[in-house]
C-alpha cells in the first residue's frame, strides 16, 4: 500500500534535488524566487463536429480525459451558436482540466517517459515557446496513454498539452523541460 502522507513525485524530489541548483548556476540567478519553476499543466481535448452528430462523444472524451489526467475533467461548451458548423449555445465540444503540484509532476512523469516514447514515428518535440516561458504542444493520439484502454476508445483524439512555468524568457523554460528530460529536437 503506498503511503500518500510521505509521498513525493519523483519529478519533484528531482527538481528540489539538482535541477534548481543547475538552473541557478547556468543562469546567474542571484535570489530562489528568480529560479523558474512549473506552474500548471493544462490539457484540452476539442471534439469539434463529432459532437455535432453525437452528443455521446463528448462525454467520452470528458472520461478519457479524466483517466488520463487523474482528475475530473470539465466540458468546454460553446459560447455562441454558429449555424453554418451546426453548433449550438452551451453545446459541448470538448474537455479540459488543469493540473496542479502533485499531480502535475506525476503528469510530467507518465508524459515523458511512457507516452511521448509509445508515439508512432517519434523523433523528439519541437520546441514551442509562447516567449514569456509557456511551453505548447499536440499530440494527435490520446490512446499513447496507459490509462487508455484501447480496445474500448470508439474514437482516437488529438490533445493540447501547454505546460505553464514561472520563467522569465523562454531560454529558462526551455533549460528547465530540459532538465526533466524532455525530448527536443533541436
Amino acid at each position: 500500500m503506498l503511503d500518500t502522507a510521505n509521498y513525493s513525485p519523483r519529478l519533484k524530489d528531482l527538481y528540489k534535488s539538482s535541477i534548481r541548483a543547475s538552473i541557478k548556476e547556468e543562469f546567474d540567478l542571484k535570489n530562489d524566487m528568480q529560479i523558474p519553476r512549473l506552474d500548471k499543466i493544462v490539457l484540452n481535448i476539442g471534439c469539434g463536429a463529432e459532437t455535432v452528430k453525437d452528443s455521446k462523444k463528448g462525454k467520452a472524451a470528458v472520461e478519457d480525459l479524466t483517466a488520463i489526467a487523474g482528475q475530473q475533467a470539465v466540458a468546454t461548451k460553446a459560447k455562441k451558436s454558429i449555424a453554418g458548423f451546426r453548433v449550438r449555445e452551451d453545446m459541448q465540444l470538448g474537455a479540459k482540466v488543469t493540473l496542479r503540484g502533485d499531480r502535475m509532476y506525476e503528469f510530467l512523469d507518465r508524459l515523458i517517459t511512457i507516452a511521448l516514447p509509445r508515439v508512432r514515428d517519434f523523433r523528439g518535440v519541437k520546441p514551442s515557446f509562447d516567449g514569456n516561458g509557456n511551453f505548447a504542444m499536440g499530440m494527435k493520439e490520446h490512446i499513447v496513454f496507459p490509462e487508455i484502454d484501447f480496445d474500448k476508445v470508439d474514437e482516437v483524439w488529438g490533445m493540447d498539452i501547454i505546460i505553464t512555468t514561472t520563467a522569465s524568457d523562454d531560454a529558462q523554460a526551455k533549460a528547465l523541460l530540459k532538465a526533466f528530460n524532455m525530448p527536443f529536437t533541436s
